[in-house]
Parts: C-alpha cells; structure tokens; sequence
C-alpha cells in the first residue's frame, strides 16, 4: 500500500491562526498564532480584527509548525482547511493560503468542518476514537451531544443541540457582568477557585422530567446570574465575584455532564469523548472524570492545547479523509460560514450564478 501524505491542516474560523502536520494519526508538529489581545479591549471578537491578524500570521505559523515537525513544505502531501464555520473573513484567509499551498504543491485539497476537527482533535492523543462513541462539543459558539461513528465516511447524528446560548457564550456574557475580562471562560475558571459553588441558586436548564433530554439552553441561566448581580448592587452592595463564578460553572458543568452522560446510558455507548475550548474548563473536565468512573464510562478529553482552535485538529480530519480515500475538494471550493455539521468533509461549491 502506498504511504500515507503528510496532511498540512489550516484553521482560521475565529481568532487564532493555526497550522499543524498528521499522517496515519500521529501529529508531527503544530503552531499557533491567537491575536486575543487584541480583541480583549473590545470585549470580544472583532470580525476585521481576526482576518488581518490571519494574513499576517500565516505564513509565519505555517513555517514554524514545518520546523517543529522537521519537515519541508516538499513533504506535504495534502492540505486541509477549515471552509466553516466560522467568521466569513476569517475563513476566507485561510482557504485562500490553502488553496495557495496545494496549487501550488500539486497535492490534493480537503475542505473540513470545523466542529469535525475539534472531534478528530481527540484521536490525536490516544489513539483512533472507538465507533461509535458520543461526544459533547463544547466551545464558544456552539454546545452539541453527537453520536459519531466513523468520522471520515460516516453522517454526524446529532442527538441534541442549544436552543440559544453556547456554554462559552453564557461564559463570556456572564464574565462581562462580574467586570472579569474576555475570554470569559478561562476567566470565570481563575475566579471560581476562591469561590462557593453552592453560594448562589442558579438553575440546571432542560434538566426537569419532561424536557428534552439532550438538548442545550443557557439563555436563562445567564439571565438569572444577571439578575442575582443587579439585586445585589441594586441594595447597595458589590456581589462576591468569586462565588459567583463558581456557582455559575457549577451549573453549567452540572448541566453538561449529566446530559452526556445520559446519552451515553441511554444509548449503551461505553467512550465519551469532550472536545472545544470550554472542555479545558477545570470543572468541566473534573466532574466529567467523576461521573464517568461512577458509570463505567471511558471519558476521552485532548490535552489543553488541542482544546481550543488549532491545526493540528483540521490537519487530522484531513489525514482520516485521505486515508479513507476521499474525493478530494475542488479548488474552486468556497466557505460557508454557518455550515451545520452532517459530514467531516465541507466542500460546497460556488453557486451558479443565473443568466441575465
């Protein structure tokens, strides 16, 4: 059998710009260039901002993660590239630098999902993830329960998504209202160690006997954490921030946990597998572990640095393609910033456009 390519994977959909090396599962190298301070004095991500800062990181991380896998761009074999979703501008830099690479290369291109790659991620570390197995996404725009078979040739099931507010977004609007910086996520973590997380009764969303048991609602929990702050100040007294924030990831690692835990029971799953960049939350990550081992589950969680928005991630959804033979994307492929998850491969076509 002929040697598997080394995959060359790109990610550019929000604010970091990311570049890494797979082939047959193993990651050769990556790098990553966030431009995060730049946005935090505007209380989050900034559109214009990101894409700028993509153009000019790119290059750059391309090279280094080449270094670090001691490779030359005459041993990529194939490119991958995040197509969506993501933030239009964004997006486009980085198909464009792929689609650069692989013309120019002569090797073939694959347009990826984004949420594909964080669930690839998992297999980075640890080996190819069992089929099937259930996994929660967990990030800053998108909370999804998924049944995932193979990955490279196989429809996604999703088994419940958010009605409204992601678990990072409910993070990150929260943290604004305690006066804590952006990123609220990594923020709220910092700030619960010194709290209470039974200080304040904040609600579990969607965990009552009639609600749906997989879905996702975090509107109104970031609603009654407001409310709890305003009553507060309103009787003349600044809230405890570090109580706050723990109760509220209390709530939230309460709600997510035995959701996907439940879906792994109820559907004889025995591997659950956590990916996003909320899954590098500590108390996620801890009352996961405790609440598998009381049920028998395998929990699979990437390392920190293959959590949040990376390459590494995009080049391993590309790697499983190519060894699974996929049709590869045209170069003509576009992005397609609200692309739902049905398959790893994205690669929509520009439409036609109609006669005058």
């Amino acid at each position: 059998m002929p040697e598997s390519p080394v995959v060359l994977g790109i990610e550019s959909s929000c604010d970091e710009t990311g570049a890494g090396l797979v082939r047959d599962g193993v990651l050769l190298g990556q790098a990553v260039a966030s431009s995060m301070d730049e946005h935090a004095r505007y209380g989050g991500v900034v559109p214009e901002i990101a894409a700028r800062a993509h153009v000019h990181a790119m290059a750059p991380v391309v090279r280094e993660a080449l270094d670090r896998a001691g490779l030359t761009l005459r041993d990529v074999g194939a490119v991958a590239v995040t197509t969506g979703p993501g933030l239009s501008g964004a997006l486009q830099v980085g198909v464009a630098a792929a689609k650069s690479y692989a013309f120019s290369l002569g090797v073939p291109l694959y347009g990826v999902h984004h949420l594909a790659g964080h669930v690839a991620a998992a297999g980075l570390a640890g080996g190819p993830l069992p089929n099937p197995c259930v996994v929660l996404i967990v990030s800053g725009g998108h909370t999804s329960l998924l049944l995932v078979r193979d990955l490279a040739r196989d429809p996604v099931v999703h088994l419940g998504d958010t009605l409204d507010d992601a678990a990072g977004e409910c993070f990150d609007k929260t943290a604004r209202i305690l006066g804590l910086p952006y990123p609220g996520g990594p923020a709220i973590d910092r700030a619960a160690r010194d709290g209470d997380p039974a200080a304040v009764r904040l609600p579990r969303p969607l965990t009552g006997p009639g609600d749906a048991p997989y879905a996702f609602s975090f509107s109104g929990l970031k609603t009654a954490a407001a409310r709890w702050v305003e009553g507060h100040r309103a009787a003349g007294a600044e809230p405890r921030v570090p109580d706050a924030a723990a109760s509220l990831q209390e709530a939230i690692a309460d709600t997510l946990t035995r959701k996907a835990v439940r879906a792994c029971t109820d559907h004889g799953i025995r591997t659950l597998v956590v990916v996003g960049g909320v899954a590098a939350n500590s108390r996620i990550r801890a009352l996961t572990e405790q609440r598998c081992a009381a049920a028998g589950i395998t929990l699979r969680v990437p390392p920190l640095p293959l959590c949040t928005d990376n390459g590494a991630m995009v080049a391993a959804i590309g790697d499983l393609l190519a060894r699974a033979g996929a049709e590869p994307a045209p170069l003509d492929v576009s992005i397609d910033p609200s692309a739902p998850l049905e398959y790893a491969a994205l690669t929509p076509r520009p439409r036609a456009r109609s006669a005058a």
